[in-house]
């Protein structure tokens, strides 16, 4: 199941962007994977925020915030176009809960690892893409 990680420098983020952000980047996660509005899966999608202290980020250049959005999928389930739909629109994400106009978008960061098949569990078991697949299809077929 997706996994979204937040790092951003302390006191980066408005008070309603902070309160919003992880519900609004795991909604991103879902859309682009492809995953259906379910229950489930919405309550699959894990989202991580880490807050730095102040003055724990810098570049060599100043000390604006920069914002570090990791994601982890499972091998195979974002294809190029997917993947710069869900970079793009995280990047938007966080620059909203910033309070930062969309020109500032090179202060977002968003890697983007792929497990491989066999290497994520849950429950206590490997999960499957496979299995992911023919739930997230059984579930668009009930909805």
């Amino acid at each position: 199941m997706p996994v979204i990680r937040l790092t951003v420098p302390g006191g980066a983020l408005t008070a309603r962007g902070r309160a919003r952000v992880q519900h609004d980047l795991a909604a991103v996660l879902l859309r682009w994977e492809g995953a259906p509005d379910t229950a489930f899966f919405r309550a699959q999608a894990r989202s991580h925020l880490t807050e730095l202290p102040q003055g724990a980020q810098r570049t060599a250049q100043d000390d604006a915030p920069r914002f570090l959005v990791e994601v982890t999928v499972a091998r195979g389930v974002l294809s190029k176009r997917r993947t710069a739909g869900l970079v793009e629109e995280a990047t938007a994400t966080v620059l909203s809960a910033a309070g930062l106009p969309a020109d500032q978008a090179l202060r977002v960061w968003v890697p983007v690892h792929e497990q491989p098949e066999g290497t994520w569990g849950a429950g206590g078991s490997v999960v499957r893409h496979a299995d992911l697949a023919a739930l997230a299809k059984e579930q668009r077929a009930d909805a």
